[in-house]
C-alpha cells in the first residue's frame, strides 16, 4: 500500500513539473524578454512552446518603430497586412533591395538597427555623363554587380542623399572606394593601376549633413592603392524616430591644379556605430 501511494505521488509529481502543462500565454511573455535567437532555439523545445513563439506580441517586441516603414520600401504596403510578426522580422532580417536596386538594408539580428549600403548608380557624380571622364564597369567585387571609375579629371565631386526613417540608435558612414581597376586573369585577381594619379597632392574632403542639424567635415589622403578600402564620413545619432531623416553626404577633391584619376566607386555604407569597427575603416583628419 505504501509503495502504492509512493507510487502515485511520484507520477502526480512528474505531471505537475511537465513542461507541456505550462500556458502558452506564460511562454509567450518569457520568450518576449529574450534575444531572438534564444527564441528560436525554445521553439524547439516542445509543441506549446513552437505555437508560443510564434505569437504576434513576442516578434513584435523585436521589431523597431520604423518597421512599416521599413516594409513599404522592401515589398509595399500591400503585402504587410498578411503576414504576421515573425514573418516580417525575418524578411528584414535578410538583405532586401529597394528603389530598382541602388540601395540595400537589412536589420542587426542583436542590435534590431538598419543597416545599408547604397550604389554609386543612386549618386549625383559630376561630368558622370561623359565616358571621356567617368565609366560604369561591371565587377563581381560589388553587391550591386557595377562601380563607378574615374578615368581622369580635374574636378572631382560625388553627393549622396537618402531620406530613411532609422531604427533609434547611433550610426557610421563610409564610402567605399578603391584606387584602381580590378578584374580576372587567368582566374587570379590584378588590379591595373596605370591610371592612379593625384590623390597624393591634396587630401579629398568627407562632409556629412542631416535633415535635424548633425553635421560633420573631415579630410584625409586615399591609399592602399588595389585595395578596397572604407573611408568614414562621419556620424549621427537617432534620439526620438518619428519620421524620415534626409541624409546627405560627400567626398569632393576639387583642386583645379592638378588631375586626378584611376578611382572606384563601389558606394556608400550606414552602419550602427557599435558594429562599425568591423570595416576596419580609415582614420580621417
Amino acid at each position: 500500500m505504501g509503495a502504492g501511494i509512493s507510487s502515485t505521488a511520484t507520477e502526480n509529481s512528474d505531471v505537475g513539473s511537465s513542461l507541456g502543462d505550462i500556458p502558452e500565454s506564460c511562454i509567450s511573455f518569457l520568450l518576449m524578454n529574450l534575444e531572438p535567437q534564444d527564441i528560436c532555439k525554445l521553439a524547439r523545445v516542445n509543441k506549446n512552446f513552437h505555437r508560443a513563439s510564434s505569437a504576434d506580441f513576442v516578434w513584435e517586441s523585436k521589431l523597431p518603430h520604423s518597421y512599416k516603414f521599413l516594409m513599404n520600401k522592401v515589398i509595399g504596403g500591400e503585402k504587410l497586412g498578411t503576414m504576421t510578426k515573425k514573418e516580417i522580422y525575418a524578411k528584414l532580417c535578410q538583405p532586401n533591395f529597394f528603389d530598382n536596386g541602388t540601395k540595400e538594408v537589412y536589420l542587426d539580428r542583436c542590435s534590431g538597427k538598419a543597416c545599408l549600403f547604397i550604389s554609386s548608380r543612386s549618386f549625383k557624380i559630376t561630368g558622370i555623363d561623359d565616358r571621356r571622364y567617368w565609366n560604369y564597369i561591371p565587377t563581381e567585387e560589388s553587391r550591386f554587380k557595377s562601380v563607378a571609375y574615374l578615368q581622369q579629371m580635374w574636378w572631382v565631386e560625388v553627393l549622396g542623399e537618402l531620406e530613411f526613417e532609422f531604427p533609434k540608435g547611433n550610426y557610421s558612414i563610409f564610402f567605399r572606394l578603391q584606387l584602381g581597376k580590378a578584374s580576372k586573369r587567368l582566374g587570379r585577381r590584378v588590379c591595373n593601376l596605370d591610371q592612379v594619379h593625384g590623390w597624393d597632392i591634396k587630401p579629398v574632403r568627407f562632409q556629412l549633413s542631416t535633415s535635424d542639424g548633425q553635421d560633420s567635415l573631415s579630410q584625409c589622403y586615399l591609399h592602399t592603392p588595389g585595395e578596397w578600402a572604407h573611408y568614414h564620413v562621419g556620424d549621427f545619432v537617432i534620439d526620438k524616430p518619428n519620421g524620415p531623416t534626409s541624409i546627405k553626404f560627400s567626398l569632393s577633391q576639387i583642386d583645379c591644379t592638378h588631375t586626378k584619376g584611376g578611382l572606384c566607386i563601389d558606394g556608400a555604407v550606414i552602419y550602427p556605430k557599435e558594429l562599425a569597427e568591423r570595416f576596419n575603416c580609415t582614420k580621417i583628419r
